[in-house]
């Protein structure tokens, strides 16, 4: 198996275009070498506690309401293309999205973190739920099979949230300036959403080097 470290966030459209275009070529290549493992990169780490309306802050950064307006409808097209569902309709919020960082590791620790990582990626944004909300994210993780009291216990504490905040600063230092970066057996890095053909051919030319040992 080879590793491919994702680094992401869920409020990052790029990031559930990237990984819907990724999701359909492992699919089309039942074969892949890959062993998936996500990373934390806050998109918008100062972003407060209780986050932030989407359409205010999107015009804040893009300089006024219809550029906002208009990038999120740019997105919604690429994300129909890439075969992501996405509803700007219902996407009201920005969280801060550090808890939501920390339930994807402690689904990491069980092996469901792919599991709870699609599971965010459509609450926020199919659903428009705000997964900066610690029972909102508790329920999430009892659907995936997560101990869901268990989960809000460790939100209502501090658990692996400087472990969180460490591992978004290493990466940065790193070198990741964006989302979604991949990292692949640790050594190659493609940045942004790559289309399917792309992966398709990154995992046909792994295979016919592992082929031919």
């Amino acid at each position: 198996m080879i590793r491919l470290d994702i680094f992401s966030d869920p409020v990052c459209p790029w990031c559930l275009i990237g990984k819907a275009y990724l999701d359909r070529a492992l699919e089309s290549r039942p074969n892949h070498p890959f062993q998936v493992q996500w990373h934390p990169f806050q998109l918008n780490p100062g972003m407060p506690q209780g986050g932030a309306d989407h359409v205010e802050y999107l015009a804040a950064k893009f300089g006024g309401r219809e550029k906002a307006i208009q990038a999120m409808l740019e997105v919604a097209e690429h994300a129909k293309r890439a075969g992501a569902e996405i509803d700007m309709e219902k996407v009201t919020r920005l969280p801060n999205t550090l808890d939501a960082h920390r339930l994807i590791h402690w689904a990491g620790i069980e092996g469901r973190q792919a599991a709870i990582v699609a599971r965010l990626f459509r609450a926020h944004w199919r659903d428009g739920a705000d997964i900066g909300d610690h029972a909102t994210l508790a329920g999430l993780a009892g659907e995936v099979g997560m101990d869901g009291a268990a989960v809000a216990r460790l939100l209502a504490s501090e658990a692996d949230a400087d472990d969180i905040r460490a591992r978004d600063a290493d990466a940065r230092r790193k070198g990741v300036t964006a989302v979604p970066t991949f990292l692949i057996a640790q050594h190659y890095v493609v940045s942004g959403a790559q289309p399917v053909e792309v992966w398709q051919q990154v995992i046909d030319e792994l295979v016919e080097q592992a082929a031919q040992g």
